[in-house]
């Protein structure tokens, strides 16, 4: 009788400790969603200019912008999981539902460089610690683009946030709010004429690193769904190390390694990559072959 006595004060024991344990996380991962910035914007030239807005193009394409936004800007659920819950990548548009109107030119760098909202809220899962580096002229074509898109009425429902993504948010490095990583006293950079092919990789690299790591050897990519493939090492340690520029090159242009294997969308956006010029893949595949190799799955 004391063995069961016993027994059941330790399960019960267990119990509360694991219930205390999803409290903390849910309270802590709550106050860090709605946790209140200041940030100090500063101001970007936006233009009309049709070469200036086909920039802008290029750069939301190859930055993933459309990638996660969708076609025209008008966004679209990202992640709807019962687990991981429902991310939601905002429509950027003027149309019903989108935020066009109501941010103005200082609000929407604030929300790409520091993912912050207008009301000085984190935007959820907005990747800004990939966008902060942007430099001026890039990040003032950005904005140029998103004012020129056609208005379009999609009211999306709000994202919710499920505990499974608060742990990977809290103790498994999910990405889920980008300000808390992000040195906001940093200005916009400025552009750096005539990028050696290294940095101009380095400049555009960091893009991959949501999937691939801050150090490219891939691995689990936290908080996407289970079904979703580990990432895989872009280091010289990865197949990457054996390609030739050529090589590269068409991979990103037909989603078809040398070695056969066939990239699928949404777990590798080829396409998004394959919109770059010869000078920035030449830039993203040397800046590649020169990192250290890493040990596959270490991201």
């Amino acid at each position: 009788m004391k063995i069961l006595k016993w027994a059941g004060i330790l399960l019960g024991t267990i119990v509360v400790l694991i219930l205390i344990f999803i409290a903390v996380t849910y309270f802590i991962s709550e106050r860090h969603f709605n946790e209140t910035y200041q940030i100090e914007t500063e101001t970007v030239e936006v233009s009309t200019d049709s070469s200036v807005v086909a920039h802008g193009e290029h750069v939301a394409t190859i930055r993933g912008c459309i990638e996660c936004h969708g076609e025209g800007l008008s966004g679209q659920v990202f992640i709807d999981d019962p687990a991981i819950g429902l991310l939601i990548a905002t429509n950027l548009t003027d149309g019903e539902g989108g935020i066009g109107q109501e941010y103005t030119n200082e609000d929407m760098v604030r929300a790409i460089r520091n993912g912050v909202n207008k009301d000085g809220k984190p935007a959820i899962f907005m990747p800004s610690h990939e966008y902060n580096p942007i430099d001026r002229s890039d990040l003032s074509a950005l904005i140029s683009y998103i004012r020129s898109v056609e208005p379009v009425d999609n009211v999306q429902p709000e994202t919710e946030v499920g505990m499974v993504a608060r742990f990977l948010y809290m103790y498994g490095g999910m990405h889920l709010v980008p300000a808390r990583m992000i040195d906001h006293s940093k200005p916009v950079p400025d552009p750096v004429e005539n990028r050696s092919p290294v940095e101009m990789g380095e400049y555009l690299a960091v893009t991959c690193t949501g999937c691939h790591g801050a150090g490219f050897a891939g691995g689990a990519i936290p908080g996407v769904p289970p079904e979703w493939p580990e990432a895989p090492n872009i280091t010289p340690a990865g197949n990457i190390g054996n390609w030739t520029l050529e090589d590269f090159k068409i991979t990103m242009e037909t989603g078809v390694t040398p070695e056969g294997l066939e990239l699928t969308q949404p777990y590798m956006p080829w396409q998004m990559l394959g919109a770059m010029t010869d000078e920035e893949l030449e830039g993203l595949y040397t800046y590649l072959r020169s990192l250290p190799e890493k040990e596959t799955g270490t991201r």
